[in-house]
This record gives structure tokens, C-alpha cells and sequence, in this order.
């Protein structure tokens, strides 16, 4: 039977300001969805604290919004509490590489099977402005009216080089693209990243829509994703050229593949018969 997954839930409706990036992710995602022929049981939606991280409120799927930069936590939890979910985690760039950085490298090293979205708007636009982890050098911000002094992350390679087996990045404003990389990404086995530049029309002044339309250009077939050294290097471009697609993908076991305990989720195993009193009394 096919999902119903683009309805929204009828109490709630995004309130993002206008032309924020978070819709078309939305709308990506939700299509995504569809398109994986997915039932709504079949998948959770985690989220930290930002924008963008109320999208499990808007889609009719079961959902989890977290403590902020904490959605991964979350996601593997539920991943190894029932390793048949398909878990999905979507978070801003502050929320995934500045709060939760280290739960973000330490995911991406155990190779889970979860796709981690990132609304990457190079800003904090929930908390008025602040800059993020990839504001670029010399951004002015209400925390750093003399500018950022840090030079900016750069997602693509620190996925790379910490272990996630699919690396990707879309831009907000070719919905149907970014689509395909979110479809491609739930299929991979393994931690998918998808790093999503997108438009904060209030806070962000500088990488705007218009500004990424003029950079962005689409990986094409003369990219091959099985060649590490060359995702890295294509990672490493920004600039005038900003290029999007699947920069990185292998095949490698799972961290779920060194447990046999479960070949049956732990959610589905009887426990009925446990007697956990000599642990109690252990501690008692």
C-alpha cells in the first residue's frame, strides 16, 4: 500500500520566515519518502533544537525532537533498539558540527545505518544571527560584530575522512535533485551525509539563493565517488564554483553487521522469561 507521507499532520504547518531553504528541504525529504515507497511506521524523523529540526513535527511519520545537537544520539538508539527502522536525522549546521560535533564524528566512524540531513544555512537563525560553524572568515554577526576569526569547517571532507561511506551535498533551491540524493542516501547502507546549502533570508545576507545559483554546478559522470583522493579534492573547491552531488560512496559492514543479537530487532525479542532480580539485588 503506498505512504501517505507528503500529507501534513493536520495540527501542525511550518511558520519558517519566507523563502527559508527549510521548506524545499521539506518538500525533498517528504518526496523522498514517497518515492522510497516507504509506510509511515517504517520511519523516524529525529531531530536536535533549531529551524529546521521541528521538521518531524511536519511529517506524518513517527518522529523525535531532541536536546539541541543531540539528534544522532537519538538516531542510534532507535537504530539499534529496532535495526529494521529507517532512520533519518535532520539538523542546522550548528545544531550538527558545532553543538553536536562529537556525536557527529564518532556516528559517522561506527558507520551506523542512518542518513543524517543538514540544513546548512551558515548561521544560527533560530537564536538571532549567530554565526555558525560554517560562517565563513571575517562574517560579521550579533556575536561577532568584528567579524569571525575562525576559518569555517568543511563538511564534505571531515565526513570523508571520518568514516561516513556516502557524502553528499544538495542545494536547497533544486528540490528535485536534492530528492535524488535523499533517496539515494536511505538506500545506502552505512552513514549517509547530506550537507544541504540553503538561504536564511533574515539573517543571512551573504549566501544567499542568488549568490549560490551563480557557484553551484552538479558533479557530473566524470566524478567517480569510489575515489577518495578525488572526493576530497572535489570536497576541497569552494569559491566561485561550489560544486553538489555524491562527492563519496563505499561499501563497507555496518556497526549494526558486528551484532548478531540483531538478527531479530531487540524490539521484537521476548524478554518475558528475563529475570533480572540478581542485577537488582546486586546493587540493592
Amino acid at each position: 500500500m503506498p505512504a501517505t507521507i507528503p500529507i501534513l499532520t493536520p495540527k501542525e504547518a511550518p511558520t519558517w520566515c519566507p523563502g527559508c531553504g527549510d521548506y524545499t528541504i521539506l518538500g525533498a525529504l517528504k518526496s523522498a519518502l514517497v518515492e522510497l515507497g516507504l509506510e509511515q511506521n517504517e520511519v523516524l524523523i529525529c531531530s536536535g533544537i533549531g529551524c529546521g529540526s521541528k521538521t518531524p513535527h511536519f511529517v506524518n511519520t513517527y518522529g523525535f525532537e531532541g536536546l539541541h545537537g543531540r539528534s544522532l544520539p537519538v538516531a542510534t538508539g532507535a537504530k539499534l533498539s529496532n535495526n529494521k527502522l529507517t532512520v533519518i536525522a535532520i539538523a542546522g549546521d550548528g545544531d550538527t558540527y558545532g553543538i553536536g560535533g562529537n556525536h557527529f564524528m564518532h556516528t559517522m566512524r561506527r558507520n551506523l545505518d542512518i542518513t543524517m540531513i543538514v540544513q546548512n544555512n551558515a548561521i544560527y537563525g533560530l537564536t538571532k544571527g549567530q554565526t555558525s560553524p560554517t560562517s565563513r572568515k571575517g562574517f560579521v554577526s550579533n556575536s561577532t560584530p568584528f567579524g569571525v576569526l575562525e576559518e569555517p569547517v568543511n563538511p564534505i571532507t571531515w565526513a570523508i575522512a571520518a568514516g561516513a561511506t556516502y557524502v553528499a551535498r544538495g542545494f536547497a533551491v533544486d528540490m528535485n535533485h536534492l530528492k535524488e540524493l535523499i533517496v539515494e542516501g536511505v538506500r545506502h547502507k552505512g552513514f549517509s551525509l547530506i550537507d544541504v546549502l540553503q538561504p536564511c533570508t533574515t539573517y543571512n545576507k551573504i549566501n544567499t539563493a542568488e549568490w549560490y545559483k551563480q557557484r553551484v554546478y552538479k558533479l557530473d559522470q566524470n566524478h567517480n565517488p569510489a575515489d577518495k583522493f578525488a572526493a576530497i579534492a572535489r570536497g576541497e573547491e569552494w569559491g566561485d564554483r561550489i560544486p553538489i552531488g555524491i562527492f563519496y560512496k563505499e561499501n563497507k559492514p555496518t556497526y549494526e553487521d558486528g551484532l548478531p543479537q540483531l538478527a531479530t530487532p531487540l524490539v521484537k525479542q521476548d524478554i518475558t522469561n528475563v529475570n533480572i532480580e540478581p542485577l537488582l539485588n546486586k546493587y540493592a
